[in-house]
């Protein structure tokens, strides 16, 4: 089965989103974040919440990440199911991923069900790379959680040898 892509623009996340938002957390997630948490995260200067809309300006899916000096934390990638294997996510993972090239990032950071193995494969396809477990991270159903980074070249910023 080939794979279609979506057309969507990624935009980020204003509290006109907060509703459609908060609705794909509670389908995607077994414990979602409330609406009253993603509107916190518009107020917070460490992180930046994007949102992919379709042709008719629905959410078709969004993604957050925290930034603290060179890390970066992916929080959050959610893809409404009907736009699932459109390449909604991984154009939600390349603008994080250029943000971090572009800001010097050391490296960036998350977390994903042990089970959910496509995720598990766009990461890796992104050049994320397996780095640790986290045992029962998850609940309903408890699983664990693989932890997955890519790390980033930093030109120049070598220190040299006196």
């Amino acid at each position: 089965m080939e794979e279609k892509n979506l057309h969507v623009r990624i935009v980020p996340m204003t509290a006109d989103h907060l509703d459609e938002v908060a609705e794909l957390e509670r389908i995607c997630f077994t414990t979602p974040w409330s609406r009253n948490m993603l509107a916190e995260e518009l107020d917070n200067y460490l992180s930046a919440f994007l949102v992919a809309l379709d042709d008719n300006g629905k959410v078709a899916g969004y993604a957050g990440l925290q930034a603290v000096l060179d890390e970066g934390y992916i929080t959050n990638v959610a893809v409404r199911p009907d736009c699932r294997k459109q390449g909604v996510a991984g154009k939600l993972l390349q603008v994080f991923l250029d943000f971090a090239q572009a800001n010097h990032l050391a490296f960036l950071t998350l977390e994903v069900r042990a089970s959910n193995y496509p995720a598990i494969a766009l990461y890796g396809s992104r050049g994320f790379r397996g780095v640790g477990r986290r045992k029962n991270y998850y609940e309903h159903p408890r699983e664990d959680a693989i932890i997955m980074t890519r790390e980033f070249e930093q030109h120049g910023t070598e220190n040299p040898v006196s």
